[in-house]
């Protein structure tokens, strides 16, 4: 990677990001704006263009695209915080449908580190229930991928389980079948990689192995419901 590519982020990403939590105003800001830039958006921004363009060469077929989160925050959903972000994140995904909606891969920068991986955050009921539908119908596809990333051991699946289980399809499906949000995250300590380009390749071969999972939530979420359902 040349200098105009990602070099690693610093301690003083870090640094920057907690000072930001507890100093969280405009004037602290303002007066700070170019750490934000030079410490956090500046790498965050070569990394995620390194990331779309290997990502987009490796699979044009997907048609992704990408999106970098703005550090200000929405100022009709302040809710009593302060108006900037402490965390930064991207996102690949497949353009044109809301956002939170469709599955993407991501990757977060925030004061107690970093973090990646592939999820929905919000996802349509429906789309839930055709995920257990096609558990229902034939476990076997989703069983082939979940068990290729446990091996694997990189990832940890999150996200918020319904409250009344809605069914056991066995130990190994049983977490996908209960849960409202799917999140697959890996959180490393923000030591080794962390200061290096090699973060990059870290983060790519981490992206390339969910691949499998991310076609198969977005098929399942552009598929039409079964009509049993």
């Amino acid at each position: 990677m040349d200098g105009m590519e990602f070099q690693g982020y610093t301690q003083g990403t870090i640094d920057f990001l907690w000072n930001l939590r507890f100093n969280n105003e405009r004037g602290w800001f303002l007066a700070h704006k170019e750490e934000f830039l030079a410490l956090v958006d500046r790498p965050t921004r070569a990394l995620a263009a390194w990331l779309t363009r290997e990502m987009t060469e490796l699979y044009p077929e997907l048609g992704l695209e990408l999106k970098v989160s703005r550090i200000y925050r929405d100022a009709r959903r302040l809710f009593g915080r302060g108006p900037y972000k402490d965390h930064l994140w991207f996102s690949l995904r497949k353009p044109g449908e809301r956002d939170c909606a469709i599955p993407c891969l991501w990757f977060e920068i925030s004061p107690e580190g970093y973090s990646y991986g592939m999820g929905v955050w919000d996802p349509a009921p429906l789309t839930m229930a055709k995920l257990r539908a096609s558990i229902d119908r034939d476990p076997k596809p989703l069983e082939k991928l979940v068990r290729a990333v446990e091996e694997r051991g990189e990832f940890n699946l999150e996200g918020e389980a319904y409250k009344r289980p809605k069914g056991d399809p066995g130990p190994l499906l049983s977490p996908w079948y209960n849960r409202k949000q799917i999140s697959l995250t890996r959180n490393p300590s923000c030591e080794g990689a962390f200061t290096s380009p090699e973060l990059a390749g870290q983060v790519l071969e981490g992206w390339k192995s969910l691949v499998p999972l991310y076609r198969w939530m977005r098929e399942l979420a552009a598929a039409p419901p079964p009509e049993h359902m």
